[in-house]
């Protein structure tokens, strides 16, 4: 019996290796595609005609969903202030203690749905709001977790859950009142909390799991080495490292040894590990993470917006790094705008226009969303297979500079120089979640953050 397929013509499809152009895509009733050319199908059917280009959906691996309820509001700086991450860290703690369960699930669809309409189709949830505000377990331990999977299913993102390691303050200080929220005093709660989260994942078809220690700063060495060690050996593993100069200034008066430094002398560092920000890394650290394997996760809009410091990118991909991008703290959403700025913070210091040799939107492009996916624990080389999802974002191939602009240059003008107004849709599953702007569940999504934000009154 053969199957019938719902057919998609694109004026373009971007591969690895370059354009697909017409491209004929066709989905079975799941989503996973089954036919992929540029010629039409030989039977007799329906297609759906899209002036668009399709360019593989985006990972965004790395996300805090509950900040985004405190989006632009740590901008004010009264003069005479001094005004850095530690300070936005206090702003931070007021918005977490203030979130409920129902407040939460209505934040993360409106940020998941927006994550959507910029092109990411999949989202990794650094989470780490896990009890009630006076701290105590929830009835259902993975309460927050839930909604979170809740959020994502509205929104129609794909989700992979990160239940967070979170046990101290500081190297060696136990947690402050304000993290509360936060704690798992040992590595037995932390598993009982992903225990608890993993039987709410495997309900959802398209959510999946993560095994993340906060940072070095918030977990106690030894427990850090027993998590990595207790870890599922199929799950990526991600963490925090020398995001701030203070945190590496802390550790080396801690232990003798900068954040970076201690992972690669103490955790056998290889591809599973995703370290997000690796901000501040002396020339040691830059060649043994790079040698190691292991990827970065850098989140270019939320590291501008908190000063933290810019990444050896230049120096790091010509070593041969690995790397994908997030969004962190949702100041920014659109991946366009991230991968540009990952390549204009390199010409701004080293002076030079070609930060990555060759095609530059090619290579970033094709790094971020194989190592993007990579982050998920999903292995996908090709941007488009068959037997795989669908998942797309569609730009609009008549907009005037798309328009005129030969297949060499094009992907080159869509990245450097296009909006999220140029998006056609996005596809997930091989179906519109959003199309010409609009979300299929938008309005009731926009209702509930609106109320949801009304309750929190902090903006």
């Amino acid at each position: 019996m053969s199957l019938i397929l719902k057919y998609f013509q694109f004026s373009g499809l971007l591969q690895g290796e370059g354009w697909v152009s017409p491209a004929y895509v066709g989905v079975d009733e799941k989503g996973t595609i089954r036919f992929l050319s540029d010629s039409p199908p030989v039977e007799s059917t329906a297609i759906e005609y899209v002036a668009g280009f399709a360019l593989p959906g985006f990972q965004n691996a790395h996300s805090h969903a509950f900040q985004y309820a405190m989006a632009g509001l740590a901008e004010n700086h009264p003069a005479g202030t001094e005004d850095d991450f530690w300070t936005w860290r206090e702003a931070m703690y007021r918005c977490a203690l203030a979130i409920n369960p129902e407040q939460m699930q209505a934040i993360a669809a409106m940020l998941y749905a927006e994550m959507v309409r910029h092109g990411y189709t999949q989202v990794a949830e650094f989470h780490y709001l896990h009890h009630d505000p006076d701290g105590r377990p929830y009835h259902h331990p993975a309460e927050m977790g839930e909604r979170l999977v809740a959020a994502a299913a509205q929104a129609g993102i794909r989700l992979t859950l990160i239940p967070v390691f979170y046990q101290k303050g500081n190297f060696g200080v136990d947690p402050q009142p304000r993290q509360r929220r936060f704690i798992s005093k040992t590595l037995d709660e932390y598993v009982r909390l992903f225990e608890a989260t993993e039987a709410v994942v495997r309900k959802h078809e398209n959510a999946s799991t993560a095994v993340s220690v906060h940072s070095l700063r918030a977990v106690d060495f030894s427990d850090v080495q027993r998590t990595l060690a207790w870890a599922p050996a199929t799950l990526p593993i991600h963490l925090h490292v020398s995001e701030q100069l203070k945190e590496v200034t802390d550790c080396l008066a801690y232990c003798g040894q900068r954040p970076m430094q201690w992972l690669l002398n103490h955790a056998d560092l290889n591809s599973r590990f995703h370290l997000v920000h690796s901000t501040h890394l002396d020339d040691p650290e830059l060649n043994g993470l790079a040698k190691s394997g292991a990827n970065v996760v850098l989140c270019p809009s939320t590291e501008g917006n908190l000063g933290d410091g810019i990444f050896r990118m230049k120096e790091y991909v010509q070593k041969g790094g690995r790397w994908s991008i997030g969004t962190d703290s949702h100041i920014g959403l659109n991946p366009f705008e991230e991968l540009r700025m990952i390549d204009y913070r390199q010409r701004l210091i080293t002076h030079k226009r070609n930060s990555f040799s060759g095609d530059a939107a090619q290579y970033l492009i094709h790094e971020s969303v194989t190592r993007g996916r990579w982050a998920m624990g999903k292995n996908q080389q090709n941007h488009f297979d068959i037997g795989q999802p669908l998942d797309a974002l569609v730009v609009n191939s008549t907009a005037h500079l798309a328009a005129a602009t030969s297949a060499r240059n094009r992907l080159a003008t869509l990245l450097y120089t296009s909006d999220s107004s140029r998006n056609l849709g996005t596809l997930v599953g091989g179906r519109w979640v959003v199309k010409n702007q609009h979300h299929r569940d938008g309005h009731a999504i926009k209702v509930g953050f609106g109320r949801a934000l009304r309750e929190l009154a902090n903006r």
